[in-house]
């Protein structure tokens, strides 16, 4: 069963909000402003942990993807709340033009992996996962700025995965500048050398559901992208989701046999929510009817395995936990438990009997271990990468490098907001209806 740190407490909503809404304000999106480089584009891509940053160092098209996301979201959400900052969307508009002029390979189409801090290419690796982040961002930029050069861009973007990067099993991973299959070692870990992976269909599926979203906004045919949203949906329930086991399998071969006894409950609890998010934007009942019970088991089971009473553990390989809590586990974990009391209102979940009140109280109390332990609260700082169990940092990564972004903690806070608006009908300045 799931445990509580007894020295938490019942979820006070409003201030939760009032704190996240401090955290995203006056921390997130300052901090990322400020690494803004109006010398060479875009944005520096190292900071040590020692708050160091390296002017020179390579800029990620992942990191530079999910700093356009996290701007244009950030811009959108405070249009939502009447208090449109055009500054948050002249950021975008700063890693738009980067992404644009410099990763964006003209000749051989789609996104290069990394490019030297002047905008020169680094390495013109064409991965699957960076094409989908590119889809994902410029369909955000698209619904903030209403630039059409953006969305004509993800478009092609998805015909270039759907045309390159599939074979007659569903998504490959990795490919020379001019898609030649290559070796997977990017998205490859623990040991394995992985064809194919839960990560990058996972990200497939988050870049189609954005895309629908921003050819709704744009009044486009939207059927091609449904159908493919609708196909990754269906390789996630067939090949990456173990009835048996209530999780997600993370690595393949080619034809989705899994390599490795691993979970990963960050993203379990990720796909949950994501795959949630996907329904609701096809709108399918049949679908629908299909998939919700999967979301809830995944989700359900990671917490379940994982979670202490305060925050997540990172993973479990061949029945050996990590626990490690790393950034991105915590506040994905956030963002899920707030959209299982969501989905399960006053019910119970199927096999673990947690209802909306328990799921609420999680989430408080993964706040208060974000807000206490993975926050770094030096000046000029974001969050640290991990931390123990105990919440002490103990291993010493950099603030910022080409995977630790904006995107997960910022995209936490924009969903816990919106969330905790609907979940306790509450106008914040009043009390709770």
């Amino acid at each position: 069963m799931m445990r509580y740190d007894k020295t938490a407490g019942h979820m006070d909503a409003p201030h939760m909000y009032r704190e996240i809404s401090h955290e995203l304000g006056d921390r997130l999106i300052p901090f990322w402003a400020g690494l803004r480089d109006d010398i060479y584009g875009g944005y520096t891509g190292y900071v040590g942990h020692d708050l160091r940053r390296d002017p020179e160092a390579e800029k990620g098209c992942i990191l530079n993807s999910r700093i356009l996301w996290f701007f244009s979201e950030a811009f959108l959400f405070s249009r939502e709340e009447n208090r449109e900052d055009k500054a948050l969307l002249a950021h975008a508009d700063h890693a738009f033009r980067f992404l644009r002029d410099v990763f964006h390979d003209r000749e051989a189409g789609g996104l290069f992996w990394s490019a030297t801090y002047d905008g020169k290419p680094l390495d013109t690796t064409k991965h699957t996962y960076c094409q989908a982040f590119g889809i994902y961002a410029l369909s955000a930029y698209y619904r903030a700025s209403g630039h059409a050069e953006a969305l004509d861009l993800a478009e092609e973007i998805r015909d270039l995965i759907e045309q390159r990067c599939t074979d007659d099993a569903g998504y490959c991973e990795a490919y020379t500048r001019w898609f030649h299959s290559q070796s997977n070692e990017k998205l490859s870990e623990n040991g394995v050398m992985a064809e194919k992976t839960m990560n990058t269909l996972l990200h497939v599926l988050e870049a189609y559901t954005g895309l629908l979203e921003a050819e709704k906004a744009a009044g486009r045919t939207r059927e091609k992208t449904a159908a493919y949203l609708h196909k990754t949906v269906c390789l996630y329930a067939d090949h990456i989701y173990s009835p048996a086991l209530h999780h997600g399998l993370v690595f393949f071969d080619r034809t989705y046999h899994s390599l490795i006894d691993l979970y990963s409950y960050g993203h379990d609890i990720e796909a949950g929510w994501l795959i949630d998010r996907a329904l609701d934007v096809l709108d399918d009942p049949e679908l629908d009817s299909r998939i919700r019970p999967i979301t809830l088991d995944i989700s359900e089971e990671a917490i379940h395995a994982a979670f202490d009473g305060r925050s997540l553990a990172e993973e479990s390989e061949y029945g050996l936990v990590k626990e490690r809590r790393v950034w991105w586990v915590q506040a994905e974990c956030l963002t899920g438990l707030l959209n299982m009391a969501e989905r399960v209102g006053r019910a119970r979940t199927p096999r673990h009997a947690m209802d909306h009140d328990m799921c609420l109280d999680a989430a408080w109390n993964e706040w208060d271990f974000i807000r206490d332990y993975l926050r770094d609260t030096r000046p000029g700082s974001e969050w640290f990468e991990s931390v123990g169990a105990d919440g002490v940092v103990t291993d010493k990564t950099a603030i910022v490098q080409p995977w630790k972004c904006p995107y997960h903690n910022g995209r936490m806070c924009i969903e816990a907001l919106r969330r905790l608006k609907r979940i306790v009908h509450k106008n914040f300045d009043g009390e709770v209806t």
